[in-house]
Protein backbone atom coordinates (compact mmCIF):
# COMPACT_ATOMS: atom_id res chain seq x y z
CA UNK A 1 0.00 0.00 0.00
CA UNK A 2 2.86 1.70 1.02
CA UNK A 3 4.08 1.79 -2.82
CA UNK A 4 0.89 2.78 -4.51
CA UNK A 5 0.55 6.00 -2.23
CA UNK A 6 4.41 7.13 -2.88
CA UNK A 7 3.59 6.23 -6.40
CA UNK A 8 0.47 8.37 -6.35
CA UNK A 9 2.14 11.23 -4.36
CA UNK A 10 4.89 10.91 -7.07
CA UNK A 11 1.66 11.30 -9.66
CA UNK A 12 0.58 14.20 -7.84
CA UNK A 13 3.57 16.22 -6.98
CA UNK A 14 3.95 15.40 -11.01
CA UNK A 15 0.83 17.13 -12.11
CA UNK A 16 1.60 20.19 -9.64
CA UNK A 17 4.63 20.57 -11.07
CA UNK A 18 3.37 20.57 -14.42
CA UNK A 19 0.71 22.92 -13.53
CA UNK A 20 3.52 25.20 -12.33
CA UNK A 21 4.98 24.59 -15.21
CA UNK A 22 2.42 25.59 -17.61
CA UNK A 23 2.03 28.83 -15.10
CA UNK A 24 5.31 29.75 -15.22
CA UNK A 25 5.20 29.33 -19.48
CA UNK A 26 2.07 31.71 -19.14
CA UNK A 27 4.10 34.15 -17.19
CA UNK A 28 6.85 34.42 -19.50
CA UNK A 29 4.72 33.98 -22.36
CA UNK A 30 3.20 37.36 -21.15
CA UNK A 31 6.31 38.70 -20.31
CA UNK A 32 8.19 37.92 -23.42
CA UNK A 33 4.91 39.79 -25.40
CA UNK A 34 5.34 42.73 -23.00
CA UNK A 35 8.75 42.92 -23.68
CA UNK A 36 8.46 42.84 -27.40
CA UNK A 37 5.78 45.62 -27.24
CA UNK A 38 7.93 47.62 -25.62
CA UNK A 39 11.15 46.71 -28.20
CA UNK A 40 8.93 47.55 -30.73
CA UNK A 41 7.82 50.74 -29.38
CA UNK A 42 11.14 51.61 -28.66
CA UNK A 43 11.81 51.00 -31.92
CA UNK A 44 9.25 53.07 -33.69
CA UNK A 45 10.18 56.12 -31.68
CA UNK A 46 14.04 55.10 -32.78
CA UNK A 47 12.87 55.68 -36.30
CA UNK A 48 10.60 59.47 -35.93
CA UNK A 49 13.73 60.32 -33.98
CA UNK A 50 16.33 59.78 -36.30
CA UNK A 51 13.78 61.46 -38.98
CA UNK A 52 13.24 64.47 -36.96
CA UNK A 53 16.78 64.92 -36.49
CA UNK A 54 17.50 64.84 -40.21
CA UNK A 55 15.14 67.36 -40.74
CA UNK A 56 16.31 69.52 -37.81
CA UNK A 57 19.97 68.83 -39.00
CA UNK A 58 18.71 69.92 -43.03
CA UNK A 59 17.11 73.28 -41.75
CA UNK A 60 19.95 74.01 -39.49
CA UNK A 61 22.39 73.59 -42.43
CA UNK A 62 19.82 76.01 -44.31
CA UNK A 63 19.27 78.61 -41.57
CA UNK A 64 23.36 78.86 -41.25
CA UNK A 65 23.51 79.18 -44.91
CA UNK A 66 21.02 82.24 -44.52
CA UNK A 67 22.86 83.36 -41.87
CA UNK A 68 26.29 84.07 -43.84
CA UNK A 69 24.22 85.65 -46.57
CA UNK A 70 22.57 88.21 -44.40
CA UNK A 71 25.85 88.52 -43.23
CA UNK A 72 27.38 89.00 -46.62
CA UNK A 73 24.53 92.05 -47.07
CA UNK A 74 25.09 93.58 -43.96
CA UNK A 75 28.68 94.09 -44.70
CA UNK A 76 27.57 95.53 -47.89
CA UNK A 77 25.20 98.08 -46.85
CA UNK A 78 27.85 99.06 -44.52
CA UNK A 79 29.96 99.30 -46.83
CA UNK A 80 27.51 101.65 -49.14
CA UNK A 81 26.53 103.29 -45.83
CA UNK A 82 30.23 104.96 -45.73
CA UNK A 83 30.20 105.43 -49.29
CA UNK A 84 27.20 107.63 -49.07
CA UNK A 85 29.19 109.73 -46.80
CA UNK A 86 31.22 110.73 -49.15
CA UNK A 87 31.62 113.89 -51.49
CA UNK A 88 31.81 111.78 -54.69
CA UNK A 89 28.63 109.93 -53.96
CA UNK A 90 26.82 113.91 -53.21
CA UNK A 91 28.43 115.11 -56.23
CA UNK A 92 27.35 112.21 -58.38
CA UNK A 93 23.45 112.61 -56.62
CA UNK A 94 23.50 116.02 -57.09
CA UNK A 95 24.82 116.07 -61.01
CA UNK A 96 22.56 112.66 -61.76
CA UNK A 97 19.18 113.49 -59.95
CA UNK A 98 19.42 116.58 -59.20
CA UNK A 99 20.84 118.13 -62.66
CA UNK A 100 23.06 120.68 -60.68
CA UNK A 101 26.57 121.50 -62.36
CA UNK A 102 29.31 123.35 -61.67
CA UNK A 103 29.81 127.01 -62.23
CA UNK A 104 32.78 126.20 -64.04
CA UNK A 105 31.52 123.57 -65.97
CA UNK A 106 30.12 123.09 -69.13
CA UNK A 107 27.35 120.54 -69.70
CA UNK A 108 26.97 118.72 -72.93
CA UNK A 109 23.76 116.94 -73.87
CA UNK A 110 23.13 114.76 -76.93
CA UNK A 111 20.41 115.32 -79.48
CA UNK A 112 17.98 112.95 -79.22
CA UNK A 113 15.61 113.49 -82.48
Amino acid sequence: MRSDWKTGERTLSTKRRKKRRKKNKKKFSFIAFIVLVFCICVGIRTIGLRRQSAELAERRASLEKQLKTEEQRTKELEELEKYMQTKRYMEEVAKEKLGLVYPDEILIEPDNK
